[in-house]
């Protein structure tokens, strides 16, 4: 087991693997492993797979003999090629590529690396977007830095020309018949330049309220020599094409205008599209290399003031409301500006986060899981309203949001959020809290309230979303240490815990037995350990909150429910290997003596809170190591699963349930056999936090070679949705290795490590602070030396707890 990590690396053959470039709420694009960009998600919806006309860019070279070579900077084209009417010319596909490719991404940045034989250079892309913990504004900026450093690699001269094409979709509105994008008013471009870049800026004429209001912009910041083409020739069929491939090929160069006369045709109309270019030209000297800035920028502000998903009905009447990046940036021009103004902090603090995180000293395969996963935050599962509101899909369709509502219960198991961007995570709990909950308790765990809309009541409360956000809440507390935000949550969230006690406990002995509406969609009857763990974590954190807060009732009702239930729950389900469930109602959709993977999910958010044990140690210990012996497959080709599959063949996973010691219901639970990575890693997490840990690095490296860039992508594990949310359970892996405990009432971090404690290093983050911890052994006295290092935050106001 290597503890260090190195920069993961894959190659062309990974085709699946696309990396996002975009701020949290802000839409974005993707850069495959060619180097090629796609999935153009810029406004409101998810568009995988959505490609733009002429979006790309390209390299010309031209050495001293005279010979010229151009290529799309993007390696070839993989098998297979089947297409109906092969494929669109605006994909450029007909144009020489480069042999091969790599790809490397990172949280905030991907790098695509271009060789080819043929080639007198070989071509480093990367592709930034800042990504800083505790400042969800500069996290939050609609562009992405495109940088292409160009390497002589012969002994000669070589004239080199980078050039950028971005074509102006503001009006997008899908695509025609024969696959063309169709653009709707009348878009134009402008030619702009300030002290120290220029480029295009491009818009539509549209209303301010228009959902199809907008801007876009391509930047550079190149002091070489740069030629510009506002807008590429319009004629009929694709004659601004060739225009385009032979002025550059001929001088490298752009230029506005034409030499070819603007004309259409009977058959082909001319395109509405318009396509800008900008280009650099300079030499390189033998062995020498130069890079060449790009930006590009977007300004989309509008979205529908409701959930356009499939559960919440439709307003009759639509109305829109604002992105939250429509405060800080007027238009796209705006946000070139203002992102290059800052870049060199911007891109200093980045790099620190970066950094902070792979130096932690936990099995690369756990880092790559952890950091992978960021990149839901700044996909399209997770949006901001103008006035701040963060909220959240559970995943997203091929080309809508997926499961909506901030949903409670798909919520509950992610950490990441909650770490690196507090602010938005407590924006939630008002929105859980102060919204959501009603009068007598009830939390309505898909929110619409939001958006003006009553509370939705076709489904019943979700046991385990609504106790789950009680422990939220003091984790959010106590990594804050913002007294004045529990003070305002306790009211209503001592009053949904208290609905919990008439909700889903019918005898009043402090089990839930009632309807148990949960993550799975269904409801469980009877008592089951995974609703009621979670209570129990819920009433100790309840306890804890309420003596804070010198609230003696309540503290006293929830200590004694805890102690009361917890006790009576672990007689009556704990088998002497794990907990099962107990239902005398026989019917569909249960587990009953089963070996559920979730079934103590409760103890794992109590240890993340530093809440202690809320049932028996060594029951515990033994449940969660069953889940690991029973429910782990090596390999998944002779497991029988109906439902959804994640995991197939030689892959192996975690099974949500299996039963060891008995026949398997004719109708299970709903997804019992499937394989979740949100379960598989808060599972491995809790295996950590139980003292197994190398059954936990088994199950993370199981997800990880699932999503090796081949079958699936790196950076996209998918459950109901692409990006789901459930998968940002990998922080979780974080906390437990690193035995990370927070206590920001008392300015107290800790830290006890469970591998490598000789020599370890990790990132921390509170809601005021992120760093590095480090501590070492020396191994002669086996004197502990440990020590923080704040990087972003004021470390005077932080303390080492030893």
């Amino acid at each position: 087991m290597s503890n260090m990590y190195s920069n993961k690396w894959y190659d062309d053959k990974a085709v699946e693997a696309k990396f996002l470039l975009g701020g949290i709420g802000t839409g974005n694009f993707s850069v495959g492993i060619r180097g090629q960009l796609c999935d153009w998600e810029l406004w409101e919806d998810e568009a995988v797979g959505r490609r733009i006309p002429y979006t790309f860019f390209a390299l010309r070279t031209e050495q001293e003999d005279g010979s010229v070579k151009v290529k799309v900077m993007e390696s070839k084209k993989k098998p297979p090629y089947e297409r109906s009417h092969g494929f669109d010319p605006w994909d450029n596909l007909g144009i020489p590529r480069f042999e091969h490719s790599r790809m490397c991404g990172e949280v905030s940045q991907v790098v695509v690396e271009l060789t080819d034989s043929a080639m007198p250079v070989d071509v480093t892309m990367t592709g930034f977007t800042p990504f800083i913990p505790l400042n969800e504004d500069d996290s939050g900026i609609p562009a992405a830095i495109l940088r292409y450093r160009v390497h002589n690699k012969t002994g000669q001269t070589v004239k080199t020309s980078v050039v950028g094409s971005l074509a102006n979709v503001v009006g997008f509105a899908g695509y025609k018949r024969f696959a063309d994008p169709k653009i709707e008013g009348e878009a134009w471009n402008e030619q702009r330049q300030k002290e120290g870049y220029q480029g295009i800026y491009m818009s539509n004429h549209f209303a301010e309220d228009d959902l199809r209001f907008g801007s876009m912009s391509l930047v550079t910041t190149s002091k070489e020599h740069v030629t510009v083409k506002p807008e590429w020739l319009i004629g009929g069929w694709w004659d601004g094409a060739h225009d385009f491939w032979a002025e550059f090929e001929e001088t490298g160069q752009m230029h506005p205008g034409s030499s070819e006369p603007e004309s259409t045709s009977a058959i082909a109309e001319a395109r509405e599209w318009k396509i800008g270019s900008l280009c650099a030209d300079f030499e390189l000297k033998a062995g020498e290399e130069k890079e060449i800035e790009f930006v590009i920028s977007w300004y989309f502000p509008n979205r529908r003031a409701y959930w356009p998903g499939h559960m919440f009905p439709k307003p009759e009447k639509e109305k829109t409301v604002r992105h939250y990046y429509s405060t800080l940036f007027s238009d796209a021009w705006d946000v070139s500006e203002k992102l290059l103004k800052k870049l060199p902090l911007l891109e200093k603090q980045s790099e620190q986060f970066r950094k902070a995180l792979y130096e932690t000293t936990i099995p690369a395969e756990m880092l790559d899981a952890m950091a992978a996963n960021l990149t839901v935050l700044r996909s399209h599962t997770c949006f901001r309203l103008e006035d701040g509101s963060f909220l959240g899909w559970e995943g997203c369709f091929d080309d809508a949001g997926c499961c909506e509502g901030n949903c409670t219960h798909v919520w509950n198991y992610q950490q990441a959020l909650a770490f690196l961007f507090p602010n938005l995570e407590r924006n939630m709990r008002w929105n859980n809290f102060l919204l959501e909950t009603d009068e007598e308790g009830r939390m309505y765990y898909r929110g619409n309230r939001i958006f003006g809309f009553d509370y939705y009541d076709a489904i019943p409360p979700a046991a385990d979303g609504q106790t789950g956000t009680i422990v939220q809440l003091y984790r959010d507390w106590k990594l804050s240490g913002d007294d004045e935000f529990l003070k305002q949550m306790w009211p209503k969230a001592s009053l949904a815990l208290d609905y919990a006690f008439t909700c889903w406990d019918t005898d009043g002995d402090f089990v839930f037995d009632g309807e148990q509406h949960n993550t799975y969609d269904i409801e469980f009857y009877g008592m089951t350990s995974m609703t009621n763990s979670v209570f129990y974590a819920a009433l100790k954190a309840a306890e804890e909150m309420a003596a804070y807060l010198n609230d003696e009732a309540h503290e006293k009702k929830y200590r004694e429910a805890r102690l009361k239930g917890s006790e009576r729950m672990d007689r009556m389900l704990y088998n002497g290997e794990y907990y099962i469930q107990k239902n005398d109602q026989k019917g569909k959709y249960q587990y009953y003596d089963g070996c559920l993977s979730d079934q103590v999910f409760g103890q794992e958010l109590a240890h993340i809170c530093g809440l202690g044990y809320i049932l028996p140690q060594e029951h515990v210990k033994s449940a969660v190591y069953s889940v690991y012996k029973y429910n782990f497959r090596e390999k998944m080709g002779e497991h029988i699963n109906v439902q959804r599959c994640y995991a197939m063949d030689d892959e192996s996973g975690l099974i949500l349930c299996t039963w060891p010691h008995s026949k398997k219901p004719r109708i299970p639970f709903v997804y019992s056999d499937e394989v979740w990575t949100g379960i598989e890693y808060q599972v491995a997490a809790h295996l950590i936090y139980e003292g197994y840990f190398e059954e936990a690095l088994k199950i993370v490296s199981a997800v990880r070679s699932r999503y090796d860039g081949v079958r699936r992508n790196p950076w996209n594990e998918v459950e109901c949705g692409n990006h789901y949310v459930r998968s940002m359970a990998s922080w979780g892996l974080l906390l437990a290795a690193s035995g990370y405990g927070f206590d920001l009432t008392k300015g107290k971090v800790s830290f006890a490590p469970k591998i490598s404690q000789d020599h370890f290093s990790c990132f921390f983050s509170t809601g005021k602070h992120w760093g590095v911890y480090r501590q070492t052994i020396d191994p002669e006295t086996n004197q502990l030396e440990s020590r923080i290092e704040v990087l972003y935050g004021d470390q005077n106001d932080l303390e080492l707890q030893q």
